[in-house]
């Protein structure tokens, strides 16, 4: 007998694969998709109870999921897991908190909790990076439950991992990959969100075909951090050529495209780039979202010297 029941883990797997398509088709998560759960065997199965975080479906003898909200602006907060989660991922912990349901340990929500540490069932995370948004953690762990602190430990698997492994080689290894996955998509969300879903260059309305382009590479420890001011949404095409050198934006938000794509004439494609030379970035609303400057400028120097 494997860790679950047969059905259960079954059931599971069906679970992970239809929320790993999922995010296959969509950068982000929203309340909508986990709320329609998916079918199986001509049954509806949730994947969250939309009131609570900490949810095991009636036709499953174990905990299916846990969620962390991120808390829309003047929200209460209502657990610590909201507001510290992402800090500590960020700080390179190999696991983050999750507070209980309520101050009783022994209420339902809680020792699903305990039986998911017990019995090493690997779990569907669901991390919210923005008001309504999630990213998908698949696997994850219950690795510690704490009666005392009402709060349970979270660590994070590799794909297809069925137990929680005790090396801490691969478990910083998972904490890595999950920071890389949370860094890119809250931070494209955030993007992709102050300049309301289009591009900054051409205007395309169309927030599955944008990426958030870095002014400066995350790479760099001082100028490259995953913020609003160090990002452009930009079309699939205009962020190879932004990346490439061929379109620079120079600290006044103008656009310039390099002359030896000027130089050339070959079809519609290329002559919409041209047409940019000259032209001033769309810029968001709110001014403290706009493209940092001194990062364009850096930018720009680069752009140059790649002409």
């Amino acid at each position: 007998m494997s860790l679950e029941d047969t059905e259960d883990a079954v059931l599971r797997r069906a679970a992970f694969g239809h929320v790993r398509a999922l995010q296959e088709r969509h950068d982000a998560l929203t309340s909508e998709h986990l709320k329609a759960g998916f079918i199986w065997q001509g049954q509806r199965v949730p994947l969250v109870n939309p009131q609570r975080g900490i949810f095991k479906p009636r036709s499953m003898r174990h905990l299916l999921s846990i969620r962390t909200v991120y808390p829309r602006a003047g929200n209460r907060i209502w657990y610590d897991d909201q507001r510290q989660v992402h800090q500590q991922l960020y700080e390179g912990e190999e696991s983050v908190d999750y507070a209980f349901m309520g101050t009783d340990a022994d209420a339902a929500d809680n020792r699903w909790l305990r039986e998911a540490w017990e019995q090493q069932i690997p779990l569907l995370y669901f991390l919210g990076i923005s008001p309504g948004r999630y990213h998908a953690i698949v696997p994850a762990f219950i690795a510690g439950w704490d009666r005392q602190g009402l709060k349970a430990r979270v660590a994070f698997g590799l794909p297809g991992e069925q137990r929680l492994g005790g090396e801490a080689a691969e478990r910083r290894y998972a904490l890595r990959m999950v920071k890389q996955r949370l860094h890119q998509a809250s931070f494209r969300d955030a993007v992709i969100s102050a300049y309301q879903g289009r591009c900054a260059l051409s205007g395309l309305p169309e927030p599955m075909l944008l990426d958030a382009a870095h002014i400066i590479a995350d790479r760099h420890e001082d100028w490259g951090q995953p913020v609003v001011p160090n990002g452009i949404p930009l079309s699939k095409i205009h962020h190879a050529a932004f990346d490439a050198h061929l379109i620079g934006i120079d600290p006044d938000y103008i656009v310039h495209v390099a002359e030896r794509l000027r130089a050339q004439n070959d079809g519609p494609m290329l002559e919409a780039l041209k047409r940019l030379h000259g032209s001033r970035l769309h810029l968001p609303q709110r001014s403290h979202d706009r493209p940092d400057q001194d990062r364009l400028a850096r930018r720009f120097r680069e752009f140059k010297a790649a002409a």
